[in-house]
């Protein structure tokens, strides 16, 4: 039997890119899901409890965890998955107004939505001795997996694991999974122009092709079996404080 099945599992970012494919894996092995997203015609499905919302409004977290606990009676795990890319645009590319505003776009939901989101769902998962997972970056570890306001999100990323481990323990684990580039709908912030561009817009697959150790396409779906792990209510209980990077990505480097 999986060690998903029966586990209630709120992701937020559910209708697309790797949420979706988090959501659909987790439904095959038995889970019950809650999605937040903030697009609703992302949400259009009939096999999942969905809750139209933006991470940000820590109003809109509370109504997604009530949305598990209401339906199912409790919430087992947590997964926060909303981003923004900043299509890596360095520090000398933003004028020192677009730092500003990009600056807060990035952070209120790279970072912020997930303390937000946390925050909401503690008392339950507390109860329910459950799991918190974040997605995070390869940019959480090393340079050129965008640019400096991107990283700069995925590094703090890294401390809030550590932290909330710390300070949730013992009965919450807290854990990321640090994947690589992938083509999605990931976008950008209004602030910098970014918000109609996709990542799938651009030739991210050639890039994987030419810098991955493996040297081949990555679809969201390779990355969710380290998050299945991670969920279980069986195979991971020992687990926590821990980021796992599944990039395929070596350290990148640039010649001189």
């Amino acid at each position: 039997m999986s060690g998903l099945a029966g586990r209630v599992v709120l992701v937020t970012g559910g209708g697309s890119g790797i949420g979706r494919a988090i959501v659909d894996r987790f439904l095959l092995e038995g889970a019950h899901l809650v999605l937040l997203d903030r697009d609703p015609a992302s949400l259009d499905r009939g096999d999942v409890v969905t809750v139209t919302g933006d991470v940000t409004s820590y109003a809109d977290n509370e109504r997604a965890v009530a949305a598990a606990v209401d339906t199912f009676g409790r919430l087992d795990v947590f997964i926060g998955n909303v981003g923004l890319w900043d299509f890596s645009r360095t520090l000398v590319d933003l004028s020192p107004g677009e730092l500003e505003e990009g600056f807060r776009d990035l952070f209120a939901v790279n970072v912020l939505g997930y303390l937000l989101g946390a925050h909401a769902a503690a008392a339950a998962l507390k109860e329910a001795r459950g799991a918190i997972i974040l997605t995070l970056s390869n940019a959480s570890f090393y340079p050129q997996g965008g640019g400096v306001l991107y990283t700069a999100t995925k590094h703090a990323g890294l401390g809030v694991v550590r932290q909330l481990a710390y300070e949730l323990a013992p009965e919450i684990r807290v854990n990321g999974v640090a994947p690589g580039g992938m083509a999605t709908n990931l976008s950008g912030p209004r602030s910098l122009g970014l918000d109609q561009r996709r990542i799938a817009d651009i030739p991210i697959q050639e890039y994987l092709e030419k810098y991955s150790a493996l040297e081949r396409q990555i679809e969201p779906a390779d990355y969710v079996g380290t998050y299945a792990l991670l969920a279980s209510g069986s195979d991971a209980l020992t687990v926590t404080g821990t980021v796992f990077d599944i990039s395929s990505v070596g350290t990148p480097h640039r010649a001189r």
